[in-house]
């Protein structure tokens, strides 16, 4: 019988691990396969620990702590670890639909070739949220600060030239883990701050080895929406953080470009008499500020 394991780091989240294993008890695996939670606590100075021992839920659950700060530390501590057969990854600030575990074991039996699944990954909209998170015009706010990972209704192979998806709803075959290495320390974020981007990283590597990685559109996440989160200021600070992470793990060296792009959107940015405008280019402006940053780290 094959096995799985449903792996979580969380960093002093309780109440949002709370709802991510409540909607993972929710799900009913098939009968054809063993499940498990296991969860990574990350340098948790909250009651994340004691509220664990206490709990008790339909899956099998267990628990282990990673003093180090730092989600990769949490990650590399907890994959060679797993006997199972499959990981499957949850952030502990998502919830789970009731046919994700369902979905992940199906997909990884119907594709016996597929080294690494990939699935949807939705915002938690609530209705609290600014009405620029659903514009879709030409200023539109992207990246948003709440992931959204969807590549439509079929089941599909990923090439590496497509969107390569982040760690937050992931799963993959146990052997791979150690063919592709340790998660970076120096791209993952460490408690609650905006760094990112080792969990894409990772998944290049995989596949750069070889590994085909399959997207499994029934496998599906929510992502809580924090309204903390839903301003200028922090759109602006994850722009930044983002485009600096991809343009060190893509290489991307500083060119004269990168300079002429600022300046253009902060121009752009000055001159705009709307904020719905104004936002827009200071989020562009952060994001090309973030790329040159990445860049002379990699000189």
């Amino acid at each position: 019988m094959p096995t799985l394991t449903v792996l979580i780091c969380t960093h002093n989240r309780r109440p949002l691990l709370q709802k991510a294993l409540d909607s993972l008890d929710r799900c009913r695996p098939p009968a054809s396969w063993t499940v498990r939670i296991q969860v990574m606590a990350n340098a948790c100075s909250d009651d994340t620990l004691d509220w664990l021992a206490r709990r008790s839920g339909r899956l099998p659950l267990s628990v282990d702590h990673e003093p180090r700060p730092g989600k990769s530390n949490a990650l590399n501590r907890a994959l060679p670890a797993v006997s199972d057969d499959c990981i499957a990854f949850v952030d502990d600030d998502h919830r789970v639909d009731e046919g994700y575990i369902d979905a992940v074991c199906r997909a990884f039996d119907a594709r016996p070739d597929a080294d690494l699944l990939c699935g949807r990954i939705l915002p938690d909209w609530d209705g609290s949220e600014p009405d620029w998170a659903h514009d879709t015009g030409p200023f539109r706010i992207y990246p948003l600060p709440v992931p959204r990972f969807d590549l439509g209704d079929a089941m599909t192979e990923v090439s590496p030239d497509r969107a390569i998806p982040g760690g937050g709803n992931l799963a993959i075959r146990t052997p791979w883990c150690a063919r592709i290495g340790d998660f970076s320390t120096e791209l993952g974020p460490q408690g609650h701050n905006l760094g990112g981007a080792e969990d894409i990283e990772w998944v290049k590597r995989g596949l750069a080895q070889g590994a085909r990685l399959v997207y499994a559109p029934d496998m599906i996440q929510y992502h809580y929406v924090d309204g903390a989160r839903m301003t200028t200021g922090y759109v602006v600070r994850k722009a930044f953080m983002r485009s600096s992470s991809v343009a060190r793990i893509e290489g991307i060296r500083p060119a004269a470009y990168m300079l002429r792009k600022a300046a253009g959107y902060l121009g752009s940015a000055a001159t705009s008499l709307s904020g719905h405008r104004r936002r827009h280019y200071l989020v562009r402006l952060a994001a090309a500020l973030g790329e040159l940053h990445g860049a002379l780290k990699n000189r």
